[in-house]
């Protein structure tokens, strides 16, 4: 049985998997309004940030979404799937990969994806 060679490339993409699903099954579940979305977008951004590899980050949750799930007399929702829209750039070796999670509506799922993964002079 022959071994391929693991590539910068390959572990960049696994990087940024594994960024994406943790970023979502440790933050799916947690209280939120709209006088905390921000700060909460800013505490997960920071959270996943420290971890190795990470090049950028951004949150974004969605306030039309949230609004919508505010209608309880106690003032709050939980965060969700579909109100996530996160990019996450990999830098690891040679190879910097951008991800994403956006809901597609379509297959009613939080998709995760490749956007992009380009080679780096070195």
């Amino acid at each position: 049985m022959s071994r391929e060679k693991i590539t910068d490339r390959d572990n960049a993409l696994f990087e940024a998997g594994i960024k994406l699903g943790a970023l979502y099954h440790q933050f799916i579940g947690s209280p939120i309004n709209l006088s905390t979305v921000s700060s909460f977008e800013q505490a997960i951004q920071k959270s996943i940030s420290v971890q190795p590899y990470i090049n950028e980050i951004s949150v974004n949750i969605d306030r039309e979404i949230l609004k919508s799930k505010l209608e309880n007399k106690f003032g709050y929702s939980e965060l969700q799937g579909p109100m996530l829209r996160v990019k996450i750039t990999v830098k690891y070796g040679s190879v910097k990969a951008k991800v994403g999670m956006e809901f597609d509506t379509e297959l009613n799922y939080p998709l995760m994806k490749i956007e992009e993964i380009k080679e780096l002079s070195v």
